[in-house]
């Protein structure tokens, strides 16, 4: 009896609920959108000389594979092998995606997707296709600038990045494996991620459906505005994963207007090499929070020397913009006019202080002044942390630029696990917010024993042409 009530109960619960339990299903709408936007995107075509390889995106089989024909059929664009004995021809690659940002012909793309192009096409929805001129790109931010000769084209609605919400439903359109317009859909993941080798852009991350041939194309809000660029994907295929990043579109639209108005790209830059600050490494410096960017370098002679920032500062504030997360500060610092004036908020030794620095200009390519050490001293016996170290020679430390520092000759157990190498140079140890230089190993040694063996230990470490903070915690030291 009583299952029979509950029964009873259930149906008329979902009889009188079911029209708003239908609206609660219903998925968002996306036709609108695509009919009002979808003609102001492009499928982008280039053609080069190519010799004995083939060109475009990688497969999961070979030309000796029956698929290889197969796909190469299936999709006419697909490019076709060089010629016989490694003779030079000319192939057309369907690469990527782009959409028109003015009537009169601009058009936004990826960097790389023209990258090493001889000549561009831009093909439009109404199958009219034009020759495009590149005015400008930018492999830092993969941002390319086209220009086609037309008038009255459709173009798309820029929208505002920042007021992006993370779970909001966004779109793309591209031309994915050269099936030209083709609409995908998802949420943003997340906002402002850092992708390795990738330090001024704060990507979007998304779950849309992206893959090769997407390149470029657009990323659509709701309202049918381009918030995003599609750039790149995480995966281990070479297909899409679940994992899109996009280029906001504020930071695209800066790029272009400075390719249009110059051809290049201005930046602003410091001279310093930085690192994240984690936790260990907060606590090495006295700092409250894990916060800020810590510099581990200062380029010899660059603007951050000349303002007086040294290795081991803090930066906490770039001209009053707080800094959370290290990769924050190339971006701030990028987006500077060179030759203007940064105040920079830098936790020192224990003390808030303020730096004024004159911002240089970022060269198109840098090169670094560091020389890594060449020969070895005699080794000294292994110290508390499971470490051989040796004094650096004269010729070392004149092709270093240090008046100090140990070379590690080996990284015994008890260290293993920490991230030390054979190679690295010792420049200063750092524990409770007490910094001090490593003139010697015997001087390394006694500094080690002084302290704590329950403290964590931070050693400034020089890498070739890079330092780096490294934590080595009790456990490490001891061989847990």
């Amino acid at each position: 009896m009583f299952n029979r009530r509950l029964g009873l109960w259930i149906l008329a619960f979902f009889f009188f609920n079911a029209p708003a339990l239908a609206q609660g299903r219903n998925l968002p709408d996306f036709t609108q959108l695509v009919e009002q936007q979808g003609a102001a995107v492009v499928n982008i075509a280039t053609t080069q000389r190519v010799r004995a390889q083939v060109q475009g995106f990688p497969l999961p089989f070979d030309e000796s594979d029956p698929a290889f024909e197969l796909f190469r059929r299936f999709l006419p664009q697909f490019p076709r092998l060089p010629g016989e004995n490694g003779a030079p021809r000319e192939a057309e690659k369907s690469l990527g995606s782009g959409f028109i940002i003015s009537s009169d012909g601009y058009l936004l793309t990826n960097a790389h997707v023209v990258d090493g192009a001889d000549t561009v096409s831009v093909r439009l929805t109404d199958k009219r296709e034009f020759k495009a001129k590149v005015i400008g790109a930018d492999k830092r931010t993969d941002v390319a600038l086209l220009k086609i000769e037309a008038n009255a084209l459709p173009t798309v609605k820029l929208g505002d990045a920042a007021r992006l919400k993370v779970g909001e439903w966004v779109v793309a359109i591209g031309s994915p494996f050269g099936f030209e317009n083709s609409v995908t859909a998802g949420i943003v993941s997340a906002k402002g991620r850092s992708l390795p080798q990738e330090n001024y852009v704060p990507f979007i991350q998304t779950d849309v459906a992206i893959n090769p041939g997407n390149s470029g194309g657009p990323l659509f809000n709701m309202n049918g505005e381009v918030v995003g660029i599609n750039s790149q994907i995480y995966s281990r295929s070479g297909g899409f994963m679940g994992l899109s990043f996009a280029i906001p579109i504020d930071v695209a639209m800066d790029i272009q207007q400075q390719l249009r108005s110059t051809g290049k790209v201005s930046r602003g830059r410091m001279g310093v090499v930085i690192q994240e600050v984690n936790k260990e490494l907060a606590e090495a410096l006295g700092l409250g929070q894990a916060a800020g960017a810590v510099v581990n370098a200062v380029e010899r002679g660059g603007p951050a020397e000349k303002a007086g920032l040294e290795a081991g500062d803090v930066i906490l504030k770039f001209d009053g913009k707080t800094i959370t997360s290290s990769a924050e500060l190339p971006r701030l610092v990028a987006a500077s006019k060179p030759g203007s004036r940064a105040i920079l908020q830098v936790w020192r030794k224990g003390k808030l202080r303020e730096i004024a620095v004159l911002i240089g200009q970022m060269p198109d390519e840098g090169l670094s002044n560091i020389r890594p050490a060449q020969s070895k001293a005699p080794a000294v016996s292994s110290n508390r942390l499971g470490l051989l170290v040796s004094d650096l020679s004269s010729e070392q430390k004149r092709e270093l630029g240090l008046d100090g520092g140990v070379l590690i000759d080996e990284v015994r157990a008890q260290a293993a696990r920490s991230d030390l190498r054979a190679g690295d140079v010792i420049v200063a140890v750092i524990s409770k917010g007490s910094t001090s230089e490593v003139k010697s190993a015997e001087q390394l040694n006694r500094l080690l024993n002084q302290f704590d063996a329950a403290a964590n230990v931070t050693l400034l470490i020089r890498r070739g042409e890079m330092q780096t903070f490294v934590t080595i915690r009790p456990g490490q030291a001891n061989g847990r």
